[in-house]
């Protein structure tokens, strides 16, 4: 499987303002706030409302244009360059025992909702219903649930993957003309993801850990090369107060497959 290839400059680029632009925007709200972004609206009826232009079903492949060694190697215990661990997040990392883990059957704890865009695999996605989009991952085979509208969590303890709720981000509407409002779906837009209740973990496979408090947010993108080529792009927001000592972001890529040829489920590691 073909991970270290790099998307096209103009996407590279493209990417890279939109991440800027992202961080500039969201700088100083909560994590529950970001995504009020001026100039656009939410859409939470899922299906129905999914902008035309924007189809994320199918199979799709990582590739690794960032972090490749911390994402394609198990890095060194006590290595955290490039996530803004604070102290207490570096001690508790200091702990990390991979045999500790196996034993306690917790190998899935660096395949939980902050990481799992992070691990290198094909990823299936598919509506499970209306307002259900479902996004299943070969390595560790987990399985997210996107939930749209007014759903409610079953109780119960936390989960690898929290508790996701979406909505579709798309441009406003134009005032009406002539008495007459724009209807039906924008053929543009941005999917956006908060999940929360999440069953703690880390947010690599060396033991960076998140806490039961993270909030991950996201942001799911189509792009459209002249060859045919689509990509997805994940831009993730973790939160957490606890173990970080500012947010941290990322930009994570995807290259749509044909089909599920390639599939390949693996169950969790806690080696790698």
């Amino acid at each position: 499987m073909n991970m270290n290839a790099f998307p096209s400059k103009s996407l590279r680029c493209s990417i890279a303002f939109a991440a800027l632009a992202l961080a500039i925007s969201s700088t100083g709200l909560h994590a529950q706030e970001i995504g009020r972004i001026q100039a656009v609206e939410a859409l939470p009826d899922g299906k129905r409302s999914a902008p035309t232009d924007v189809d994320l079903t199918g199979y799709w492949v990582s590739i690794v244009t960032e972090d490749w060694r911390w994402r394609m190697l198990t890095p060194a215990k006590g290595d955290y360059q490039s996530v803004p661990v604070n102290e207490t997040g570096r001690k508790a990392g200091d702990l990390w025992d991979p045999a500790k883990d196996e034993a306690a059957g917790e190998q899935c704890k660096s395949y939980a909702a902050p990481a799992i865009m992070r691990v290198p695999g094909r990823f299936h996605i598919t509506w499970q219903d209306d307002r259900t989009l479902k996004v299943e991952s070969d390595a560790g085979q987990q399985t997210r649930l996107f939930h749209f509208g007014d759903w409610k969590a079953p109780a119960g303890p936390p989960e690898w993957q929290g508790e996701s709720r979406a909505a579709w981000q798309t441009p406003r509407r134009p005032p009406a003309v002539n008495g007459v409002v724009e209807t039906g779906p924008s053929k543009y837009g941005t999917l956006r993801v908060a999940t929360t209740r999440i069953r703690p973990g880390y947010l690599r496979k060396n033991g960076i850990p998140f806490s039961p408090d993270a909030v991950l947010t996201e942001y799911w993108d189509i792009n459209r090369e002249p060859n045919g080529d689509q990509w997805l792009v994940v831009t993730t927001i973790v939160h957490d107060p606890k173990y970080l000592y500012q947010d941290w972001y990322t930009s994570l890529h995807f290259r749509r497959e044909a089909n599920g040829a390639k599939w390949d489920p693996q169950p969790c590691t806690a080696r790698w």
